[in-house]
């Protein structure tokens, strides 16, 4: 069945990427190593538990991202991206320096979203393809 609202390109992306979290579940995971649940509870943000059940279900149900059993312990669950995901790097490269020229961001803080911003095709291949490594099983 489709349940979608329109076929519109940015309509679909936004049923997928428009809520409050789901940038931020994969920036966490994409930029800062968050893998755990746990690790992105700790989040800036402040993410609820809920939400955050919600968001991670999601996003895997879409194949952004997948689980997998923590070999190191039992009940945890290793998130990772997905080639789907990764391929967002652009769109977070220009979100970022969309971000930079018109809101008072921290620059020093968040030095991930100044580097992305400025960087070339070249760096952000690089990236794409180190984040494959990492994550794509």
């Amino acid at each position: 069945m489709d349940n979608h609202r329109s076929h519109c390109p940015v309509n679909l992306a936004v049923e997928i990427f428009g809520d409050k979290w789901s940038l931020l579940i994969i920036r966490d995971i994409m930029f800062e190593g968050k893998r755990h649940f746990r690790e992105m509870l700790q989040s800036e943000e402040k993410i609820a538990t809920n939400i955050l059940t919600d968001r991670l279900a999601m996003l895997e149900q879409m194949g952004i991202i997948t689980k997998r059993p923590d070999p190191e312990h039992k009940q945890k669950q290793i998130y990772s991206l997905t080639e789907k995901a990764i391929d967002l790097v652009p769109v977070f490269a220009s979100i970022g320096e969309w971000s930079i020229k018109h809101l008072p961001v921290d620059t020093e803080k968040y030095v991930h979203a100044s580097q992305l911003a400025r960087a070339n095709k070249r760096f952000i291949a690089h990236l794409k393809k180190t984040l494959m490594k990492e994550h794509v099983i």
